[in-house]
């Protein structure tokens, strides 16, 4: 009894101390006065209810069917996957960038409609209707991704670079849909997914709640114009012209768009890999826990890290990260084996990660303030619909490991050659841009315009 009472005690005093130290670190830098601090919790809490939706469909199309049937099944999530990216993002990203007014409004509503959405999941779990409600979450997920890349600029605090604001936000986001996921798993593993999707909705709607509280100013629009991210050159929008970012800026979301691509693709075709090349159960959970584990430390090391990096040039670093990803696939198409594989998912969530502060850092410093929530909003849309493309790779090649890897180098040793042309082509040099005043000094290596 007495070392029960200790036992007892003692976690409460950690447990305690380590809630001081999560919002201590949540409040930090000023964080806490302009409404960052809040904005990340709804943003943790975000990550946290999109895990457990995920772990809820992988159980419903992937690991609870059959193997002839999972390829079906995730095929038709994919595709369910691809609409909004494919059919909506080039309407999501126009609409959220005209909605200058009642964007935390606009947050709760997407985080509401998820819950509910959770809800008609959890009553027609075992028909079609599952499928339209799965594609109005991912639709309200990735409008809320949008949202909330723009609504970043107007929380920032004085003391605090973009860079640090995201990959603080990141960090914070990824530990809590960790912590969701092993959640979501123990209560299908108590109950069952229905269960599992109604703690789901109760999730979203304290961060709907969480959302409407953000301070009035996030309502405020301050001069923000529209940017474009995919191009130099200006765009006739309406009898007016939409505003262009630099060059640096549209390099930096080339490469990521590689890197974010490669992430896809190894989500989905490592788990056909795996379920082709394992008859036992508990071996095929291991290989894919490792995989996924690897990725998920990978993706947390890589965010801690590039927030740290000082004196580091971002453009050069966006490139080293996807070199580096195309290197280790290479290696991997030559020398398979799901050891390498889980190698690459590893050195992928770190270049990804790292790609991903770079294009951040690279945002902040070129982008002008009244351009910059809409090429945050902008670059989130296409960085996410990349994913979706490798994820479409990644089921329609056939589940061999060498051939996989092969198609996969190929094409990112091809995109970032391509990068790489357009920096180096002939008539191009390099030259230095000038850093705006309160972006981040980079003093080593040179820059091409």
């Amino acid at each position: 009894m007495t070392v029960t009472r200790v036992a007892v005690a003692r976690t409460r005093e950690l447990t305690a101390a380590a809630a001081r130290r999560v919002r201590a670190a949540s409040r930090a830098d000023g964080a806490g006065e302009t409404g960052l601090t809040q904005l990340l919790w709804v943003n943790a809490l975000h990550m946290a209810g999109d895990a457990m939706i995920a772990v809820s469909l992988a159980g419903t199309l992937f690991f609870a069917a059959t193997t002839d049937a999972q390829r079906g099944n995730v095929a038709l999530y994919l595709l369910v996957t691809m609409a909004p990216f494919a059919v909506l993002a080039p309407i999501i990203g126009p609409a959220l960038d005209r909605l200058q007014r009642g964007r935390r409004w606009a947050l709760a509503a997407s985080l509401l409609g998820r819950a509910a959405l959770a809800l008609v999941m959890a009553a027609h779990f075992d028909d079609l209707l599952l499928y339209p409600a799965a594609l109005g979450v991912l639709v309200l997920s990735k409008s809320h991704n949008v949202l909330r890349a723009a609504v970043v600029p107007r929380v920032l605090p004085a003391a605090m670079s973009l860079t640090s604001a995201n990959a603080r936000m990141s960090v914070f986001g990824l530990a809590t849909a960790a912590v969701a996921g092993g959640v979501g798993a123990g209560i299908v593993s108590l109950f069952d997914f229905p269960w599992e999707l109604r703690a789901t909705a109760l999730l979203f709607v304290v961060a709907g709640v969480l959302a409407v509280r953000l301070p009035r100013h996030v309502d405020v629009p301050t001069g923000e114009l529209p940017a474009d991210v995919l191009t130099t050159a200006e765009i006739p929008l309406g009898g007016r012209r939409r505003r262009v970012v630099s060059p640096h800026v549209v390099l930096a979301l080339r490469a990521n768009a590689a890197l974010r691509g490669l992430a896809g693709f190894l989500t989905i075709f490592t788990a056909f890999l795996v379920q082709a090349t394992f008859d036992d159960g508990w071996s095929a959970t291991l290989a894919l826990g490792t995989i996924a584990v690897t990725a998920g430390l990978g993706s947390f090391a890589g965010t801690a890290a590039g927030s740290r990096l000082r004196g580091t040039e971002p453009d050069r670093l966006v490139l080293v990260s996807a070199g580096v990803a195309a290197g280790i696939t290479v290696v991997a198409a030559f020398f398979f084996s799901f050891a390498t594989a889980a190698v690459v998912a590893g050195v992928s969530a770190v270049t990804n990660a790292l790609g991903k502060v770079a294009l951040d850092a690279i945002i902040q410093r070129e982008v002008p303030d009244n351009l910059r929530a809409s090429a945050f909003a902008r670059s989130e849309t296409w960085l996410q619909m990349s994913w979706v493309v490798g994820g479409a790779l990644g089921i329609a090649l056939p589940p061999i490991g060498w051939l996989g890897f092969t198609v996969a180098a190929a094409l990112l040793v091809l995109a970032v050659g391509l990068v790489l042309w357009s920096l180096y082509r002939p008539g191009r040099r390099p030259t230095v841009p000038p850093v705006s005043p309160e972006a981040p000094t980079t003093p080593l290596g040179t820059q091409w315009s």
